[in-house]
């Protein structure tokens, strides 16, 4: 903040900060967001915070006022989290319904006290305030994940799941790679599938695809390989010195070092990623091997050449990133899975996101809503933003450029016959020739469909069904660079309290000008052996309006849709910056089309910070009926009872929201669907986006009248003149000048009928000069 005169205020020291994703912001199964687009209510940011005593909980809903949620001074905590509703049936009910929401802690002292540092988890009620369940382990823990289905623990080089139910133990891994940090064992949980680092690559298990890089064809792939390959003939000269001499390089760390002799002397095999299905795996021990079968495992295939350090599934599960411990390029897959076996599943290595040639560890990954943004935050403090198709291709203006997904392929691209005409020109010159300027730059313009060899596999693929995706083509890797690097500043600058109440004392600023100054003293950021910070990064809806217009209300035009939603980074600093992230077409572009690149301009909009001080009241459960995450919690589990057809206990939630679940589980009567039918539209013809004859097949050419008969064909490469004696004229002389109308004759002319070819033309039937389209020849 501004220096002005008075002593720095004390603040906590944060250890680790996380984007938590539970039942208060589930647009799913919270029914107060299914109506997120007619009412303009959007899921708040959850935010969790890890001190070196104790932890916080901070919600920043679509107003802009943040508003701490829980808090609390119980020792260094390693990992915590919010563990969402779990999901029901009539054969499967949650023992825990009445305590939740429910905390799960890993924290330096457990519940017992006699068991050593972070080995035990602990599920605290935020409803009553008690712990409800505890989970010792033997070796220490080094994170957390949950969904709707199991609570994964994350220990050094072993994974052991649990329902979300019972709480029972589900199904446990020992075969993880060991990562050097920061994160000792990377894992990603979705939805449904786990994928985990694996130590050996099982030739029977492995999927079709995987990593590759061989059909790279751009320049700036080209130089990526060039660097590469000079930067591994140095390390290659520097590792036989080391032999040689029997000293060690400078500057290298103790765990590079120790990870290496570890490699060398083991033989397990780094960068294999497998993912097995959490539903359909059997309990007990999940094992990969020769001897194994494949129940459970969607995915076996080797991702990296060094030990992957971060992975992340997006929102819908299909795409998979991977980081390895380098972190100069980061790889995006698409998973296509097999019902029989995972060695018939295949893996689409779509993108490689290169980041620099400078070496640095990833700490989060985050993908925006719609999978066309990926943000990739190392712990130099620098979050990347990379643009990404969710089918693959060169992102340019018209899939970026919309607020909307667009679809692999315009409407114009699938009805003008481009691929016809590339797929003849590729079969014929054995190489690219596009009769289209630009075609390469655009999704459907990639090396994929200049291999298409078949009718069958063209219709699948302009139908947008790309058939058998284990077989060829193969979709191109892409090569992207990031649009943005946003660097964490030391401080934010310039900025101006906002007036007015806040709640629990969250103050959210405006922010007015960067800052370039010195870090403040009191603030001592997380740090790790090569001093670090500590980043998470994750998209939302924008709330600076508030902070910029403080006595206003929100109208419609404020809450406008943008084509990319905000950024909303939080440092070590604990400080919440809101970044406006606006794409444009490239500056130096000659002309800007459909396929032309794109640039980004970002800005910081709004700040809050977050962080506690010494003097901070705690915020302990057990908390009131209105509390938001007990409000959340019961509102999803109304809607879970709902769906699986039982009789929920009472109604938890609010009285405003009884209408839309009764609404949801009774049935209406026959007047009340004539008034919900009568509002829904049917549209059963749409006209054509475009004529026949705007194709890029059709060239129009002016073409000057004289007083001969003019034979056109459709097929035919040349125009022929005849003239009334029938005696051969030269060819018209094609003319690029306006048509002169006023020369043409607009009446109707009476044509005489056209003889076969060969045969004479009666010379007593000739009258006049008429013009003929032939359309069959």
């Amino acid at each position: 903040q501004a220096y002005s005169g008075t002593p720095p205020e004390e603040k906590e020291k944060i250890v680790w900060v996380r984007f938590e994703n539970a039942d208060l912001n589930d647009t799913s199964r919270n029914m107060e967001f299914h109506e997120i687009h007619s009412t303009g209510n959007e899921p708040p940011l959850l935010l969790l915070i890890g001190y070196s005593d104790g932890m916080q909980v901070w919600s920043i809903p679509i107003s802009g006022e943040a508003q701490e949620l829980f808090s609390i001074r119980h020792g260094p905590v390693r990992a915590a989290r919010i563990l969402p509703a779990p999901h029901i049936s009539a054969q499967k009910c949650d023992n825990f319904s009445e305590k939740r929401p429910l905390l799960g802690v890993c924290k330096s002292i457990g519940s017992s006290g006699t068991s050593p540092p972070y080995c035990c988890v602990d599920l605290y009620s935020l409803r009553t305030g008690e712990m409800v369940k505890s989970i010792q382990f033997k070796t220490p823990i080094y994170d957390l994940h949950c969904n709707k289905r199991i609570l994964v623990v994350v220990l050094q080089e072993k994974i052991a799941a649990f329902d979300s139910c019972t709480f029972t133990k589900k199904f446990f891994v020992t075969s993880c790679y060991p990562c050097p940090g920061p994160n000792m064992n990377p894992i990603a949980l979705g939805s449904r599938w786990l994928a985990y680092a694996e130590n050996k690559l099982i030739r029977c298990h492995q999927s079709r695809g995987g990593a590759c890089g061989d059909n790279i064809q751009s320049y700036t792939a080209t130089v990526i390989s060039a660097a590469k390959t000079i930067k591994t003939g140095l390390t290659m000269v520097g590792k036989v010195v080391t032999q040689l001499t029997g000293t060690l390089p400078s500057g290298a760390t103790e765990e590079e070092i120790l990870a290496h002799n570890n490699l060398r002397r083991s033989p397990l095999v780094p960068g294999i990623v497998t993912i097995i299905d959490t539903d359909t795996v059997a309990e007990g021990q999940v094992l990969v091997s020769e001897d194994s079968d494949s129940d459970g495992i969607v995915a076996h295939f080797p991702a990296h050449e060094k030990p992957i350090c971060c992975m992340a599934f997006n929102p819908s599960g299909m795409l998979l990133v991977t980081t390895d411990t380098l972190g100069h390029d980061f790889h995006v897959f698409q998973i296509l899975t097999h019902p029989w076996s995972s060695s018939q599943s295949a893996v689409h290595h779509l993108y490689t996101l290169h980041r620099g040639e400078t070496e640095a560890k990833v700490q989060d990954i985050s993908f925006s809503h719609d999978c066309r943004w990926v943000v990739v935050s190392t712990l130099r403090g620098t979050s990347h933003v990379f643009p990404i198709n969710p089918y693959g291709g060169q992102p340019c203006v018209r899939t970026h450029m919309s607020p909307r997904v667009v679809n692999r392929m315009s409407r114009f691209q699938k009805s003008a016959g481009l691929e016809e005409i590339e797929q003849e020109l590729t079969s014929k010159q054995g190489g690219r020739c596009s009769p289209v300027p630009g075609l390469s730059s655009s999704p459907s313009g990639s090396p994929l469909h200049g291999k298409l060899n078949s009718q069958d596999t063209y219709n699948n693929f302009t139908n947008n069904n790309p058939g058998n995706p284990r077989l060829l083509p193969l979709p191109s890797l892409t090569v992207v660079l990031p649009l943005a690097q946003i660097k964490q500043p030391m401080t934010l600058g310039t900025i101006t309290k906002r007036t007015g109440p806040y709640l629990f004392g969250a103050g959210c600023f405006s922010i007015k000008a960067p800052c370039k100054s010195k870090p403040a003293p009191q603030i001592s950021p997380s740090k790790s052996v090569g001093g670090e910070f500590c980043v998470a990064a994750v998209f939302g809806s924008s709330r600076s309006w508030f902070a910029n217009n403080s006595g206003l209300k929100r109208e419609k035009e404020q809450s406008k849709q943008f084509v990319v939603e905000s950024l909303y980074i939080i440092s070590c600093y604990g400080s919440l910056v809101e970044h406006v992230l606006e794409p444009r077409p490239l500056s130096t572009a000659p002309k800007i089309s459909d396929d032309t690149p794109l640039e980004m301009v970002t800005c910081p909009r709004a700040s809050w910070t977050l962080v506690r001080t010494p003097q901070w009241n705690e915020l302990q459960p057990p908390f009131n009926a209105n509390h938001p995450l007990l409000l959340a919690a019961d509102a999803v589990q109304y809607y879970q009872y709902l769906l699986a057809g039982l009789v929920p206990p009472g109604s938890p939630g609010p009285i405003t929201r009884h209408e839309s679940y009764d609404s949801l589980a009774s049935d209406h009567s026959g007047q009340e669907d004539e008034e919900w039918l009568s509002q829904v539209e049917i549209v059963t013809h749409t006209g054509p986006h475009r004529r026949l004859w705007m194709g890029p097949q059709f060239q129009f050419k002016t073409i000057h009248p004289s007083g001969q008969t003019t034979v056109i064909s459709s097929s035919s490469s040349v125009l022929q003149s005849h003239g009334p004696s029938d005696t051969p004229q030269p060819l018209l002389d094609f003319d690029t000048d306006d048509l002169d109308l006023n020369s043409l004759r607009i009446q109707p002319v009476r044509s005489e009928p056209v003889s076969m070819p060969g045969s004479p033309r009666p010379a007593a039937d000739r009258r006049g000069v008429s013009t003929v389209i032939d359309a069959t020849s």
